[in-house]
């Protein structure tokens, strides 16, 4: 009996811990965008992004706080890009119509990861011409760098001559809050329409 009795108080003493720790834990430790994230982050989202410091298209220096004033969808790649930059950057453009059209407003974002080529004239025509709205940033190597080491992204400039070269990098788009910070992130099969339902759902919760 004296080995139940003691099982039995364990198994009071790990409900009582438990019960206590779901009291006294803090209200901002839960997740209010839990029910709208469809991607996972090894350590959760605040591995992704963070301070970053560009060119704007006008020639402006720049930081993040300057450039995510409203909710953000970020894209890191480079104007001269043949195929890939401009439909990922055309189809960002149309979720950000889709949303506008259920009357949710989000800035679309260009940072080029090439600044030997895309300067600040560059930059700023490449984006006029996807979306009016779209931010177009470019900055010194270091900037850029820093940019996407923030957002864990990933570039390589290709063998060529300097006029004519291609770059390897990475595809995401990043749903980006200015009191939140990264939130989420798209692929690229990821359709307008869907990509529009998963930001409305954060949205919504802002």
């Amino acid at each position: 009996m004296t080995r139940l009795y003691a099982i039995i108080a364990a198994v009071v003493a790990i409900v009582a811990l438990g019960a206590i720790w779901l009291i006294s834990r803090p209200v901002g430790s839960q997740d209010r965008f839990a029910e709208c994230r469809s991607s996972q982050v090894a350590g959760g989202p605040s591995q992704i992004g963070g301070p970053f410091t560009l060119v704007n298209s006008k020639g402006e220096t720049v930081t993040d706080k300057d450039v995510i004033t409203g909710p953000s969808l970020l894209y890191f790649g480079y104007t001269y890009c043949p195929d890939v930059c401009p439909l990922d950057n055309a189809r960002n453009a149309e979720t950000i119509d889709v949303l506008e059209s259920r009357g949710q407003m989000v800035t679309p974002v260009f940072i080029s990861i090439d600044p030997e080529r895309d300067t600040p004239e560059v930059v700023g025509d490449f984006a006029h011409n996807l979306h009016e709205r779209m931010i177009g940033l470019t900055g010194s190597p270091e900037q850029v760098k820093a940019a996407s080491l923030a957002y864990k992204t990933y570039y390589k400039r290709q063998p060529g001559d300097d006029d004519y070269y291609l770059i390897d990098h990475s595809t995401f788009s990043y749903l980006v809050l200015p009191e939140d910070g990264f939130v989420e992130f798209f692929r690229r099969d990821e359709t307008p329409e869907k990509m529009a339902d998963k930001i409305g759902c954060f949205l919504d919760k802002m």
